[in-house]
Order: structure tokens, then C-alpha cells, then sequence
């Protein structure tokens, strides 16, 4: 239960505690030979990570570093305890068996209210496959289906045209436009909120 400010009454939460953290992290399948599973704790998902905080454009629009093996370990460690403190969800994208090519996952999950916000990336040698549609899908109607979440935000810099297009073809709506809102390697930008919400697409 919450309390909101001025509230006459307690309101429930959306998505009970716990609902995240108890029974593990799920596999859930993707067209074709892909899935998003959870992250290994071995030197071949950790080599994903050492190389997605090498690639600059990841570096670039995501903020993300990383610059050795046992800080990719750590990361790893650090979102497997995310998802049991309920504060967070990431998965790998890898095809069957196979080592990580992606990520997607949930950031500022909040039972509570029934949100989360949508972050995703996708190795150069994946990309312009549709993957990251893909898996922006997947998450999202996960989140919501089965969850039970009310509402993922999804944004990216207005600079970013590419997220743009992954945003609208996942089925998030865009809502607007955040003025100076996301910082990045060469500045602040303004960026694209984009939803989805139970009962959309």
C-alpha cells in the first residue's frame, strides 16, 4: 500500500512487493533463434559488456562504461541484485546458447506506482536486424501482461533518430518532448518520452 500526499485514503499498490524478486528472472523467447535471458555470470557475457563500454556509440547515448573484465562481472552481479531489491530488470539478448549481443532491461521500477523505464542497446555486429524492436517489444508487453505494471517510459535524445524509430515500431507512443532533460558525452539534450501503457499496442 501507498499514501500519496492529500490522499483521503491509502491506495493500493499497483504490483505487490515481492512480485519481481520471488521465483527468478524469466526467459522470454524472441522470433527466431533469440531470447532474453538473464545474465551470466561467465567470460563470454562479460566480454559483451568490456565491449558494449567500448563501442562509442553505446558510450555515447547510453552513458555506458566499462573497461575490464571484472567490472563487467561486477555490473552483472550488481543487476542480478537489482531485480531481488526490486529496483530494477536486465536481461542479455543472445541467440540460443549463445553469448550476449544486447541488453534490455527495466530501470526505476516502482511496484508501488506500476512503472518502470525501458533501456536497451544492441552490439554493432547485431544491429540492423530489427533486434532491438524486438526485444523493446517483448520487455514491454511482459512488464505489463504478465508483471502487471501500468505505464513504461522509453526515452532517447532528440538527437538519436535511430531509437526513435525502434520506440514507435515496439509500439511506444510518443507523449512529448523533455526540454534539457538527459546529459551525454558531449552535453545535455533535449529528449523523446515515449510510453506504453496497459491496453496500448
Amino acid at each position: 500500500m501507498i499514501s500519496r500526499p492529500g490522499a483521503p485514503a491509502v491506495v493500493p499498490a499497483v504490483v505487490p512487493a515481492g512480485r519481481l524478486a520471488d521465483g527468478g528472472q524469466p526467459v522470454l523467447p524472441l522470433s527466431g533463434e533469440l531470447e532474453l535471458r538473464p545474465w551470466r555470470l561467465d567470460d563470454a557475457d562479460a566480454g559483451a559488456l568490456l565491449a558494449a563500454g567500448q563501442d562509442p556509440d553505446i558510450s555515447h547515448w547510453n552513458l555506458f562504461r566499462v573497461d575490464s573484465r571484472t567490472e563487467a562481472h561486477d555490473r552483472i552481479e550488481r543487476m542480478h541484485q537489482r531485480r531481488t531489491a526490486e529496483t530494477g530488470a536486465v536481461w542479455a539478448v543472445a541467440p540460443l546458447g549463445g553469448a550476449a549481443i544486447g541488453l534490455a532491461g527495466l530501470n526505476d521500477v516502482d511496484l508501488a506506482d506500476g512503472s518502470a523505464e525501458v533501456v536497451y542497446w544492441v552490439l554493432p555486429e547485431a544491429r540492423g536486424g530489427g533486434i532491438a524492436v524486438l526485444a523493446a517489444r517483448r520487455l514491454g508487453r511482459w512488464a505489463l501482461d504478465e508483471l502487471g505494471l501500468r505505464r513504461l517510459t522509453l526515452r532517447h535524445s532528440t538527437a538519436n533518430p535511430a531509437s526513435c524509430r525502434v520506440a514507435e515500431k515496439a509500439g511506444y507512443t510518443l507523449e512529448g518532448t523533455l526540454c534539457d532533460a538527459l546529459a551525454h558525452t558531449d552535453g545535455r539534450h533535449d529528449v523523446h518520452l515515449h510510453v506504453l501503457v496497459t491496453g496500448g499496442a
